[in-house]
Protein backbone atom coordinates (compact mmCIF):
# COMPACT_ATOMS: atom_id res chain seq x y z
CA UNK A 1 0.00 0.00 0.00
CA UNK A 2 1.35 3.26 -0.64
CA UNK A 3 1.49 6.46 1.62
CA UNK A 4 -0.96 8.13 -0.67
CA UNK A 5 -3.75 5.46 -0.28
CA UNK A 6 -6.48 6.04 2.78
CA UNK A 7 -7.38 2.99 4.05
CA UNK A 8 -11.25 2.21 4.55
CA UNK A 9 -12.56 0.79 7.66
CA UNK A 10 -14.61 -1.84 6.88
CA UNK A 11 -16.23 -5.46 8.30
CA UNK A 12 -14.25 -7.91 6.47
CA UNK A 13 -15.87 -10.79 4.10
CA UNK A 14 -12.88 -12.89 4.61
CA UNK A 15 -11.44 -12.62 7.97
CA UNK A 16 -14.87 -13.49 9.93
CA UNK A 17 -16.55 -15.28 12.55
CA UNK A 18 -19.91 -13.18 12.90
CA UNK A 19 -20.03 -10.27 11.19
CA UNK A 20 -16.51 -9.15 10.39
CA UNK A 21 -16.07 -6.65 12.87
CA UNK A 22 -12.85 -7.75 14.45
CA UNK A 23 -11.54 -9.16 11.41
CA UNK A 24 -11.95 -5.49 9.54
CA UNK A 25 -10.16 -3.79 12.52
CA UNK A 26 -7.73 -5.87 12.57
CA UNK A 27 -7.23 -5.26 8.76
CA UNK A 28 -7.59 -1.86 9.27
CA UNK A 29 -4.81 -1.65 12.07
CA UNK A 30 -2.72 -4.20 10.65
CA UNK A 31 -2.61 -6.62 13.39
CA UNK A 32 -4.13 -10.26 14.00
CA UNK A 33 -7.93 -10.39 14.59
CA UNK A 34 -7.10 -12.55 17.28
CA UNK A 35 -6.32 -9.50 19.19
CA UNK A 36 -9.81 -8.07 18.59
CA UNK A 37 -11.22 -11.12 18.99
CA UNK A 38 -9.89 -11.75 22.57
CA UNK A 39 -10.75 -8.56 23.41
CA UNK A 40 -14.19 -8.96 22.46
CA UNK A 41 -14.31 -11.75 24.76
CA UNK A 42 -12.81 -10.11 27.65
CA UNK A 43 -15.35 -6.90 27.05
CA UNK A 44 -18.23 -10.33 27.45
CA UNK A 45 -16.63 -11.27 31.02
CA UNK A 46 -18.34 -9.16 32.92
CA UNK A 47 -21.89 -10.12 32.10
CA UNK A 48 -21.76 -9.94 28.55
CA UNK A 49 -23.64 -6.22 28.51
CA UNK A 50 -20.81 -4.52 27.50
CA UNK A 51 -19.24 -6.46 25.10
CA UNK A 52 -22.03 -7.16 22.75
CA UNK A 53 -23.31 -3.78 23.00
CA UNK A 54 -19.84 -2.16 21.78
CA UNK A 55 -20.11 -5.11 19.22
CA UNK A 56 -23.66 -4.59 18.21
CA UNK A 57 -22.64 -1.08 17.66
CA UNK A 58 -19.97 -1.95 15.34
CA UNK A 59 -21.87 -4.10 13.49
CA UNK A 60 -24.19 -1.15 13.12
CA UNK A 61 -21.75 1.91 12.13
CA UNK A 62 -18.79 -0.23 9.92
CA UNK A 63 -20.25 -0.94 6.38
CA UNK A 64 -19.16 -3.80 4.66
CA UNK A 65 -16.25 -4.27 1.76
Amino acid sequence: MSVNQKRALRRSKSNRILAGVCGGLAEFFGISSFWFRLAMIIALIPGGVPGILIYLILWIVIPSE
